[in-house]
């Protein structure tokens, strides 16, 4: 079944466990916009469709329904992902560098707690 914007938007924000009055605070939208975008009364601008995406740590293209990887990516991966295009390619090169490391450390620890 497709989903479309109103029930992604709905999805993501019931995943962060966030009522439509804590959405609208977090984008600086009347919560009764929230509500009418939810039940597809109204559909956002585009300013405001980024500015939900961005309180609810999901790409644009993921609500619009243009995305479908989005939905299997934690809000952090988001974040990190958005926040890549403003470091430096040699930060970028660090920061996957630290991600090999963490993964390397958490597959150590699942393989000693399956030992033990």
């Amino acid at each position: 079944m497709a989903r479309d914007f109103k029930d992604r938007l709905r999805e993501a924000r019931d995943r962060r466990d966030l009522s439509q009055t804590d959405l609208a605070n977090r984008t600086g939208l009347q919560p009764s916009a929230i509500s009418h975008f939810e039940t597809g009364k109204r559909a956002p601008s585009f300013d405001n469709l980024k500015r939900l995406a961005d309180a609810l740590a999901v790409s644009v293209d993921y609500l619009l329904g243009r995305d479908m990887d989005s939905e299997a990516r934690s809000p952090v991966a988001e974040q990190i992902f958005r926040d890549l295009n403003r470091m430096s390619s040699s930060d970028q090169e660090t920061l996957a560098e630290m991600a090999q490391v963490l993964a390397k450390k958490n597959a150590a620890n699942k393989g000693a707690d399956s030992e033990g």
